[in-house]
Order: structure tokens, then C-alpha cells, then sequence
């Protein structure tokens, strides 16, 4: 039997993590809630939550920016345990470490073949898709247009039209998933088990960092 381990991690394991076995690998900016995720005390990833890049995620729902937040990255190399049971663990922590958040966020990427079978799997809320946006191709990677106006590149890149996220919404209060459960749509796809319940769709090989520093910033 695999044994599981879910706690706090460093900033240079996330980065590590995240830099190994995230597609986009680059660890989001602002301060994050780090979670190390080991299997039989070998350090195997980390999943990340913050504040996100939309200010306004929470406004259709009445909810202010210390009631919400997003899980940014699901960063893991090979490894046993279901991805959707590794992040149910930490959301269960989230609850009990994080008074006053109601309500967690998170995306799919199409682009990236994802359609949300781990939210699927750990009963998260569907509620539809984010509106496309244009994305730029500056320094080796396609950027969001939000994060590129510093960038003198911009009016010359290559850019393209990116496809909406998959939305889905995690409830950390009974009334919470009351209010949004009028919101739910059906999951798409059809069926809420697919590969990304089985392994997680991010893996990378290489070295791994044995660190388990308690730091939340």
C-alpha cells in the first residue's frame, strides 16, 4: 500500500515541481498556498492555489477576493495515488487552514487536451467555459495578452486565438455548494472518469528535491 504524504512545501520545491512537470513551466506570480505531495517519502510534485490572474472571478457569485481562490498548478512526476484524491487531500487542509474561503476555481485547457476529469472525478461543479483569448508568442512560449503589454515584442509576435478554459468551481461550505449548484452544466465529455483521474497528464522525469520546508509564501 502506497503511503501518502500531503504538507506544506518550499518555494524552491513548488518551483522545482513546476519547472519539471507542469506544461507551462512557470510557477505564477503573488502569494500561493504550497502544497509537497510524497509517496512512500519520495517527493513526487506539489499543487499550488493563489489568488489567480482575474480580479473579478468572484463577483458574479457576491464573493470578495479573501473568499476565493484558484488551484493554479497540479505539478506531478509518475506516482500512484489519483490525482483527484492528491488534490481532495489538500482541499480538505485548505478548509481547516484558510478561515473565510468559501470557494476555489479552477480550469481545463483544451489546448492542452484537459477537459477537467480530475474535478470530474472529485465532484467539483462545471459551469461552462471562459471566454477564448489572444495569446503571443514572446521568448520561446505563447503568453496570455494580459501579461505581455511590458513586453516590446508584442506588436510583431506571433499570436493566435487561444480556445476558452473548461470552468470549475469547488464549494468549501455547505451553503456555498447550495448557492452554485443552480449554476452546474454537464460535465463535458460525458463521463466524469477519463486518464487525468489515473495519472496526472503533467509528467516529467528527472531529479527530485527531498525538501519540506513548512513555508506558505
Amino acid at each position: 500500500m502506497t503511503e501518502l504524504q500531503i504538507a506544506p512545501c518550499s518555494h524552491e520545491a513548488a518551483k522545482y515541481a513546476v519547472e519539471n512537470w507542469h506544461y507551462s513551466r512557470v510557477l505564477p506570480p503573488g502569494k500561493l498556498v504550497k502544497y509537497g505531495v510524497w509517496e512512500d517519502g519520495k517527493f513526487i510534485g506539489a499543487v499550488l492555489y493563489g489568488r489567480g490572474a482575474s480580479p473579478h472571478l468572484g463577483t458574479g457569485l457576491e464573493l470578495d477576493l479573501t473568499e476565493i481562490c484558484e488551484l493554479l498548478r497540479i505539478a506531478l512526476t509518475t506516482h500512484k495515488t489519483p490525482v483527484s484524491q492528491i488534490v481532495a487531500r489538500t482541499l480538505t487542509d485548505l478548509r481547516k487552514t484558510q478561515p473565510g474561503l468559501r470557494l476555489v476555481f479552477s480550469f481545463a485547457d483544451p489546448k492542452e487536451g484537459h477537459r477537467g476529469g480530475i474535478y470530474q472525478a472529485g465532484n467539483w461543479i462545471y459551469t461552462g467555459r471562459s471566454n477564448p483569448v489572444t495569446e503571443y508568442f514572446i521568448d520561446g512560449r505563447w503568453r496570455h495578452t494580459r501579461g505581455v503589454y511590458h513586453y516590446k515584442e508584442r506588436p510583431t509576435a506571433p499570436k493566435r486565438q487561444a480556445p476558452g478554459k473548461y470552468r470549475y468551481l469547488y464549494p468549501l461550505d455547505k451553503p456555498m455548494r447550495r448557492k452554485i449548484s443552480r449554476l452546474a452544466l454537464p460535465y463535458p465529455g460525458g463521463s466524469g472518469l477519463n486518464s487525468e483521474t489515473l495519472s496526472s497528464p503533467e509528467r516529467r522525469s528527472g531529479a527530485i528535491p527531498e525538501n519540506r520546508s513548512n513555508s506558505h509564501d
